[in-house]
């Protein structure tokens, strides 16, 4: 299949996306930029929910981690559904009540002002490094598939890309996200599906539920409690990711608060948590039959597990799977951006400039915005070229990894505000926020030494928050005694 054929597909799919945009974009006011006028319907917004959380890691990255880490992924799953019905039941009817656009005015509410901001900035940085690294995972196999072979460079194809999705989100916000997103969770979800009943219809792998039973990789559950992949590690450290990554982040809370009523924002988050664990087990079982179809067809393997979807698809697959791979790994990165974009602009506009309280008239407000929006997919390219230099290698890990020291302030913050009923000293309150990452680095480093051989890993996120919390409770009891 050649290269401009493939890159006219992205162009076409583009122009499909601008489309949308334009028509749920026509009229939207600065603060329906932000709300979409809370009239999404619940289950478009759970469809659309699938893309956005999957996002590309999920699509490249979960089929090459069967072969080191077999279908023990499935362990973190479990956490995230028990984590989505933990922020239906407590942090959704807490943000309806509160009517937040932010939902990071809690913290103001709860704390003041150095707290509010603190959370802010922790989510800007969280979410511009989760963001961009995967950006920059999708970029790199398009570049790789479809652009390279003519000639264009890797920071050429990023700033074209950013463009792309800075066009589409500029004027409709989160009412172009539901839809868009929804459209591209659909291409996505076609070529998972359209991959796993095409291996599974191969000659060589007729008998391939006997060959799933013997091939030693569809392992679930670990229970070595020394080992970082130990069962009850992955399922607190999933559901406590999940607390944190999308009840305590604006870029996913903002589809759920554009609902109209919280009955309905509950509602998308149950039912979208019951299909990502169906999901997320057809990505696993896709793993596995790759490895299998590979090894029947002794081919190689790529020495990076997250290349081997790529390499299957675009040199063993029909060339009508491969444009669908290619369909689907646009749909994997465009809900990355778009809502990340969105939720940063949302977040620095209302929770660092204060763009409501200002007394700026409609236009200037618009043109403040705009102006955000495109600086931030300025950050975006900047940081989108830096991980391109850095040539991470599993980039499943490296994510969670990064949430782990990044999310675990807000988690402690939240957790503070909503099971203590002290005040801390407010001046104090970012360098707790600060001192507890860097804390839970060195334990995390030192843990094998001084724990008995015990190593950390995805629960990274719940020891921060819970240095967080610590914290904030020895700055309140500071405050007490003065």
């Amino acid at each position: 299949m050649s290269s401009t054929l493939l890159l006219s597909i992205v162009l076409a799919y583009f122009l499909l996306l601008l489309g949308i945009a334009w028509y749920t974009g026509r009229g939207t006011s600065g603060h329906a930029f932000f709300t979409g006028d809370r009239k999404s319907l619940w289950w478009v917004v759970a469809f659309g929910m699938i893309g956005t959380s999957l996002s590309g890691v999920t699509f490249i990255s979960v089929p090459g981690w069967v072969k080191s880490n077999h279908w023990s992924y499935l362990q973190v799953v479990v956490g995230y559904v028990i984590g989505y019905w933990v922020v239906a039941g407590v942090l959704l009817p807490l943000y309806y009540r509160m009517q937040l656009t932010s939902i990071y005015g809690y913290l103001r509410h709860r704390f003041g002002m150095h707290s509010y901001r603190t959370g802010a900035s922790f989510f800007l940085l969280s979410r511009t490094l989760g963001a961009t690294i995967r950006i920059y995972l999708v970029l790199n196999v398009l570049q790789l598939a479809v652009v390279q072979e003519l000639g264009i460079p890797f920071w050429l194809t990023t700033a074209i890309i950013l463009l792309m999705i800075v066009l589409y989100t500029f004027q409709g916000g989160v009412k172009t996200i539901v839809w868009t997103d929804t459209l591209q969770t659909l291409f996505m979800l076609a070529a998972l599906v359209g991959a796993v009943v095409y291996i599974v219809q191969q000659p060589g792998l007729a008998d391939w539920t006997t060959q799933l039973g013997t091939s030693g990789m569809t392992t679930v559950w670990n229970f070595d409690w020394r080992s970082d992949g130990f069962f009850l590690k992955q399922v607190l450290s999933g559901a406590f990711i999940t607390i944190a990554m999308t009840g305590l982040d604006q870029e996913m809370m903002q589809k759920n608060l554009s609902v109209r009523n919280v009955g309905d924002a509950q509602k998308n988050m149950r039912v979208f948590s019951v299909i990502l664990l169906g999901v997320n087990m057809l990505f696993l079982l896709l793993g596995t039959l790759l490895y299998l179809y590979a090894d029947h067809l002794a081919l190689t393997l790529p020495a990076k597990s997250d290349d081997l979807f790529p390499m299957m698809a675009l040199e063993v697959f029909p060339p009508w799977l491969g444009l669908l791979f290619i369909i689907g790994l646009i749909s994997a990165l465009f809900p990355s951006a778009d809502g990340a974009l969105t939720a940063l602009t949302a977040s620095t506009c209302i929770d660092l400039i204060g763009l409501g309280e200002r007394g700026w008239d409609e236009a200037r407000q618009t043109r403040v915005r705009k102006t955000v929006h495109l600086s931030i997919a300025v950050v975006f390219f900047g940081c989108v070229m830096y991980f391109h230099w850095l040539q991470s290698g599993t980039v499943l890990k490296t994510l969670l990894d990064i949430a782990g020291y990044t999310y675990g302030p807000l988690l402690g913050l939240y957790a503070y505000g909503l099971l203590m009923k002290e005040h801390p000293q407010e001046r104090w309150v970012p360098v707790v926020c600060v001192l507890a990452p860097v804390l839970t680095f060195v334990i995390k480093t030192w843990s094998p030494e001084l724990l008995f051989g015990y190593q950390m890993g995805f629960e990274t996120l719940i020891v921060n928050g819970l240095l967080t919390f610590v914290g904030l409770r020895v700055i309140s009891r500071s405050a007490q005694a003065a």
